[in-house]
């Protein structure tokens, strides 16, 4: 008998960027998932295998191809994109989606940084947050997407057939935003960044309750109404989105 399991990809770039509470929310789905450490394995996968495939964080840039696996990662997008696989892109991975699909990446004016609002136009799919925000570049949109949230700084979410990008990070945990700060004080905290690193740890912690529940709901509806995928069988509905 076939397997009536979800089955994900996960596609992590470095040991400080795990899935968090993507991980949580796949096992809450008892899906079947895949890790795939792409800084580590040179073997891709076939993006037919998988109903689902995420792409994570990473303290690279997606525009920086003397980074070794930006290029085998963009196939795997353009892959998956030509088969018709979801993906969800976070951040870093919301960037090389864009990029690898006909759009650009490129180092922002100004870094993001902290608990931020964006500006979204689709409350129901991506609410305004806070969302947590750690990089310093950004992208344009690839050809066909449709701009779903933004800042001053630029697109922070996006849709492209049944896939979904994203600039900010719903998959944060406390733990993992401490891993960052003692990890990335220099780089984050600097005179130029302006950011209090110990007051963004302390919010993050008073913050987590409602951002767990606030994160279920982004990737809940990202399946139901982006990807349609059924969470409790392989049935997947071709119906176009709207």
């Amino acid at each position: 008998m076939a397997s009536s399991k979800l089955k994900a990809l996960i596609v992590q770039h470095e040991e400080p960027t795990p899935p968090g509470l993507l991980g949580e929310w796949l096992d809450r789905h008892h899906a079947e998932v895949d890790i795939l450490r792409i800084d580590l394995d040179e073997v891709v996968p076939d993006p037919r295998e998988f109903q689902l495939i995420a792409y994570l964080g990473s303290e690279f840039a997606a525009f920086d191809d003397s980074v070794p696996y930006v290029q085998r990662e963009s196939e795997l997008i353009r892959q998956a994109a030509k088969h018709d696989v979801p993906m969800l892109g976070l951040c870093f991975g919301g960037q090389l989606m864009a990029r690898a699909l006909g759009g650009e990446s490129f180092r922002s004016e100004r870094p993001e940084i902290g608990w931020l609002r964006v500006r979204t136009k689709d409350a129901e799919l991506i609410s305004e947050g806070p969302w947590f925000e750690w990089h310093f570049d950004s992208f344009t949109l690839p050809p066909g997407a449709k701009l779903l949230a933004d800042t001053g700084v630029g697109p922070q979410a996006y849709v492209i057939g049944r896939s979904l990008g994203l600039q900010f990070h719903p998959e944060v945990t406390p733990e993992i935003v401490d891993v960052w700060i003692r990890g990335y004080r220099d780089a984050a905290g600097g005179d130029d960044v302006g950011v209090d690193l110990d007051a963004l740890l302390q919010e993050t912690a008073r913050r987590a309750p409602a951002v767990r529940l606030a994160t279920m709901k982004l990737f809940d509806r990202f399946l139901e109404k982006v990807a349609r995928v059924s969470a409790t069988s392989n049935s997947i509905d071709g119906a176009s989105h709207t």
